[in-house]
């Protein structure tokens, strides 16, 4: 195992942007020809700006969507490395439910090749990294109980 001179520590944020079309619940991706990849919207904070803040201005940047944070969802940490730097980075990611409140897909900006709406289902077979999927499920799960909450009440 190599052993890097230094470990940095990375934050970003993000969203998973939802909407009950009637026929079920379904979820933004983002989508990357080369290196293939299927994600969920997501980035860097700029300086000053708060988890939410970060999550909101990157999902409308990587969808082309005005979105709206209902509820943080939780986090997700990974590791991975850059050997040319000779670096250990150390990331969590933040997530935020989100609903559409405007804007169009198709305005998305060039870091992915394809922005879409799927299915749940869909989306949980096409995401690249099953720590997204998991995201989504909780997702799914808070809105869930979220509408129960509301027909209770």
């Amino acid at each position: 195992m190599k052993l890097f001179k230094r470990v940095e520590r990375r934050v970003s944020a993000g969203g998973v942007v939802y909407r009950d079309t009637g026929a079920g619940p379904e979820v933004v991706v983002c989508r990357r020809n080369s290196p293939a990849v299927c994600g969920l919207p997501k980035g860097t904070p700029e300086p000053g700006e708060s988890e939410v803040q970060t999550a909101l201005r990157e999902v409308r940047e990587e969808t082309g969507l005005e979105v709206e944070s209902r509820a943080r969802i939780g986090s997700i940490n990974y590791w991975f490395a850059d050997s040319k730097q000779d670096v250990r980075f150390n990331k969590t990611v933040h997530f935020y439910l989100m609903s559409p409140t405007g804007g169009d897909l198709s305005l998305h900006d060039g870091e992915f090749d394809a922005v879409e709406w799927l299915s749940s289902s869909d989306a949980s077979s096409a995401l690249t990294y099953q720590s997204e999927v998991d995201i989504v499920l909780k997702c799914l799960s808070m809105v869930s109980e979220e509408a129960g909450s509301a027909r209770l009440g």
